[in-house]
């Protein structure tokens, strides 16, 4: 398998790159009107950016045939759960001040807390069982169906977008029409592989 250490070294500092920006605005003060609202938001969206990202290696590899591309799967979640993480502490620490009787209140009461809040919750096990030894210890089988949480978590994700903008809700339904195709191609892949595989180049020379 092609050695892919230089490529992932790349889309890790890449991928960190957001988060750089973004504790430089606020270090000179450039966030807007509500500093908190725009990193709580601008958090969320690249959150839901990296989930979709790690879906779409799949459909992208077998597309291309590039089998290699699978390593860069697990990265690119690992962002999404460490942007989540960041958002959530963005509203834990600057919008509720650690106040968890607040925090608590809030999830009960504020649906799109509630459905956000157990989206990240979902994320925890996917990041904590990420490694090689977790598959081996947890088995492969179970290891999928494990991880299989991170379709509802992108999922809720979308959701808690879509209810926290109420007025302009295009970009959380752009979000949701992404995730959509993704869904859509595993059904397809799982049922009808014949239309999602790859034909490589050498049986299709021979085919014609």
């Amino acid at each position: 398998m092609k050695d892919t250490r230089f490529a992932q070294f790349v889309i890790f500092v890449n991928s960190a790159v957001p988060l750089g920006l973004l504790s430089w605005d606020a270090y000179h003060h450039r966030l807007g009107a509500n500093p908190f609202e725009f990193a709580t938001r601008t958090t969320g969206v690249l959150t839901l950016l990296f989930l979709l990202l790690s879906l779409a290696v799949t459909p992208l590899r077998k597309a291309l045939g590039l089998g290699w591309m699978i390593k860069f799967r697990r990265l690119l979640g690992l962002y999404g759960f460490f942007y989540g993480a960041v958002h959530l502490l963005t509203y834990i620490w600057f919008d509720k001040f650690f106040a968890f009787r607040v925090i608590g209140e809030d999830i009960v009461k504020r649906p799109f807390i509630t459905v956000g809040m157990a989206s990240f919750v979902m994320l925890v096990p996917l990041a904590l069982t990420s490694t090689q030894k977790s598959i081996k210890r947890i088995g492969g089988k179970r290891w999928n169906l494990l991880h299989r949480l991170v379709y509802f978590a992108a999922a809720g994700g979308v959701i808690h977008y879509y209810m926290l903008v109420k007025a302009d809700t295009r970009e959380p339904i752009l979000f949701g029409v992404v995730l959509a195709l993704l869904l859509a191609y595993r059904i397809l892949n799982r049922y009808l592989p014949a239309y999602t595989q790859r034909t490589p180049a050498r049986g299709r020379a021979r085919a014609e």
